[in-house]
């Protein structure tokens, strides 16, 4: 039997023990597999991403839809009256968040030309100035025996505030009242809903004018109508 030289099975070992080759073709078909399952990996995350953001903002659009809803009719309404008086132009700015129903009766009144023509009844000075029925009013000695002003006064006490009566807030009527001075003791004569932001000095010079012993006003003064604005 021959002998094998020893470098020729060194040779035939290294071919053994050599690292198989990988064909091109399968190194291209095994990349193209990665890229692929990457791919999808991102579309998903996307697609889910996505999904998610549409959701919350959906709810968000409908909590938002929900607020504007149960909020535009409070919106929506007129939030200032232009009193066009024999003196001159007063603004009021409404209450429509403090006095909802009292802001929605006043708008309907003026609506209907309630006020038109309306004359300012009574008139006490460095008090109130009324406009309406005599029957809103009661007697004047209720409105003129108050107490000195004593500790902090709420906003709704100053002076400029626009009010109405409550004896009549059940009733068909509406008559106004305009504080001018700061007064702490009438909660339970008047229902506050609106302030003077332009026009003081006109009434101020309502409140000037001469009155008989009833505080009735010697000479005619009158609302000749009312404006609604939404913003002055």
């Amino acid at each position: 039997m021959a002998r094998i030289k020893p470098q020729t099975l060194l040779q035939q070992s290294k071919r053994k023990k050599g690292p198989t080759r990988i064909s091109v073709t399968t190194i291209i078909i095994c990349n193209l597999i990665v890229v692929l399952v990457v791919l999808s990996l991102v579309a998903t995350y996307r697609h889910w991403s996505r999904r998610s953001m549409n959701v919350a903002d959906s709810v968000s659009q409908n909590f938002e839809d929900s607020e504007a809803f149960s909020d535009a009719k409070k919106y929506d309404l007129p939030g200032f009256a232009i009193l066009n008086t024999s003196k001159g132009y007063i603004t009021v700015e409404l209450f429509k968040e403090g006095s909802p129903e009292i802001v929605d009766k006043f708008l309907d009144f003026c609506q209907k030309g309630h006020f038109n023509n309306m004359h300012f009844q009574h008139v006490i000075k460095h008090f109130v100035i009324h406009g309406g029925d005599s029957q809103g009013f009661g007697a004047p000695e209720d409105w003129t025996q108050k107490g000195k002003p004593h500790g902090h006064l709420s906003p709704k006490h100053e002076a400029f505030m626009l009010g109405t009566s409550k004896s009549k807030e059940d009733k068909k009527g509406f008559d106004i009242f305009i504080t001018t001075a700061p007064i702490q003791d009438l909660s339970d004569k008047l229902t506050v809903f609106g302030r003077v932001v332009r026009g003081e000095d006109v009434v101020q010079e309502i409140e000037e004018v001469d009155t008989d012993e009833h505080y009735k006003p010697k000479s005619s003064i009158l609302i000749k109508n009312v404006t609604l604005k939404r913003v002055v």
